[in-house]
């Protein structure tokens, strides 16, 4: 902490001019008095006036009482300059709840680059009751943005401690309401975030999102499905501009980082970079685990599928009927296996594959990242179909989703394709319906019901089987 000193102690230099004026002032304070004396012994309207002046001092004394009494309740006095706060126990208890009741809060502000503006900001939030959790600075070129993790009285409102605030000299104030998953300090949640993604490549986007807050991320490939350039493109160093973060994605492209609300700081570029550089380094990677599942036609594996599927993924087309592969890619079939590799790749999802006892696949689950929402897809082989791979594939994919903090998901697909809409109706979440043009988009709310969802077994055994070896 800086050490500060109270203004109190400080020594001002001596000044001769400061005294003539105040000499000035005393004679014309007396000269003032003296006419006024005058007036009220002598002139016929004396006793009058030395009445009304009297009435007039008491209405401004009883003003000035109920104005301060009601000022006191919303503000604590401005703080003049640096200080240090004032132990608890001896500030008046403006803002406490009878019942104790508090809330989480996050708060930034930006304050001055001087010694005791931190100090200020403390000694108003002291004064209201409330409890610094956490604290973290972010230096910019003009000013530190502090961000403050803070416990205050539940009647304490977000405009109030606002308003404090700015009186104490912040500004650009943004509060939002927290929950005790943000006690976390923030190297524990930085180095969480980054074990999460060195055990998995589809973690990066997720990671950038809690270690950012609130922002929408899309992963911009270099080139499109069609094979052609995109022109989308990042320097080595990246792009910071404002409320956009644009950094250069190891698997070829750009991932770019939109937060309208409030802009990213230096502080918070590095710890994104420094991320991206993390996963760039490790290379490809998927968690090796899988589970083993029996049907009456016997075994089948579920494991995670990567980019490196993209020839079993494309011989499994080839064994599908055009109808299969019209309702799950909605074009032009031929186009069918252009698509493999943006949705195989990590960076975009999760992919589940089903395999046979043989290693042929069979199956594919796709959870893509769309902004801020999350797409469901599935595709069965023709000769797999309604026996409960893609209610067990579709109960997968949505765990994940309510695992990586998904409100939902949606699905898109035919109106006609009543199995995908069985499958959905399944998973015993609230659903809602939207058909335009023969497309159906089928929207699974996942807060609902922060649980696994139910998948009826439909000929597969409830009872999966792990498969530790494989790990």
């Amino acid at each position: 902490m800086t050490d500060v000193t109270s203004s109190k102690s400080a020594r001002r230099p001596h000044h001769w001019r400061r005294d003539l004026v105040e000499l000035a002032a005393l004679f014309t304070a007396v000269a003032v008095a003296d006419a006024v004396a005058n007036t009220v012994a002598h002139g016929p309207d004396g006793p009058f006036l030395l009445v009304a002046s009297a009435v007039a001092l008491i209405v401004t004394a009883g003003f000035h009482l109920w104005w301060s009494r009601r000022h006191d309740r919303d503000h604590v006095p401005p703080v003049e300059g640096p200080s240090v706060a004032t132990p608890t126990g001896t500030i008046e208890d403006l803002g406490t709840d009878a019942d104790g009741a508090t809330a989480l809060w996050r708060m930034r502000a930006t304050v001055r680059d001087a010694p005791g503006s931190l100090a200020a900001l403390c000694t108003v939030l002291a004064g209201r009751r409330v409890d610094i959790l956490t604290l973290q600075t972010h230096p910019l070129a003009t000013g530190t943005v502090d961000e403050f993790l803070l416990r205050a009285p539940a009647s304490l409102t977000a405009r109030q401690l606002s308003r404090e605030i700015s009186l104490a000299g912040g500004s650009d104030i943004w509060i939002e309401r927290a929950d005790t998953h943000d006690l976390v300090d923030a190297p524990t949640r930085i180095l969480g975030l980054a074990t999460r993604t060195a055990l998995d490549a589809a973690e990066l986007p997720l990671a950038l999102r809690q270690l950012l807050g609130r922002c929408t991320i899309h992963s911009l490939p270099a080139v499109s499905p069609t094979g052609g350039p995109t022109g989308e493109s990042a320097p080595v160093e990246g792009i910071l501009e404002g409320t956009t973060m644009r950094m250069r994605d190891p698997n070829g492209g750009v991932i770019s980082v939109e937060r309208h609300y409030l802009p990213f700081t230096p502080t918070e570029f590095a710890r994104a970079r420094a991320l991206v550089e993390l996963d760039a380094r490790l290379g490809p990677r998927v968690p090796r685990s899988r589970d083993v599942l029996t049907l009456p036609e016997g075994k089948i594996t579920v494991r995670r599928a990567d980019q490196s599927d993209v020839d079993a993924a494309s011989e499994m087309h080839e064994r599908c009927s055009e109808r299969t592969l019209g309702l799950r890619y909605h074009g032009p079939v031929g186009d069918a296996d252009r698509y493999l590799d943006h949705l195989l790749s990590p960076r975009h999802g999760r992919t589940l594959k089903v395999q046979t006892a043989s290693g042929r696949l069979v199956a594919l689950g796709h959870l893509l990242w769309d902004g801020d929402e999350t797409e469901v897809a599935l595709i069965v082989e023709d000769a797999w179909q309604r026996r409960g791979i893609g209610t067990e594939l579709l109960g997968r994919l949505v765990a994940l989703a309510v695992e990586a903090g998904s409100a939902s998901v949606y699905a898109v697909t035919q109106a006609s394709n009543t199995g995908m809409v069985a499958a959905m109706r399944g998973l015993g979440l609230p659903l809602d319906y939207q058909i335009e043009g023969g497309t159906l988009v089928v929207t699974a709310r996942l807060k609902a019901k922060r649980q696994t969802p139910n998948v009826p077994p439909y000929g597969i055994q409830a009872n999966a089987l792990r498969d530790q070896a494989g790990r």
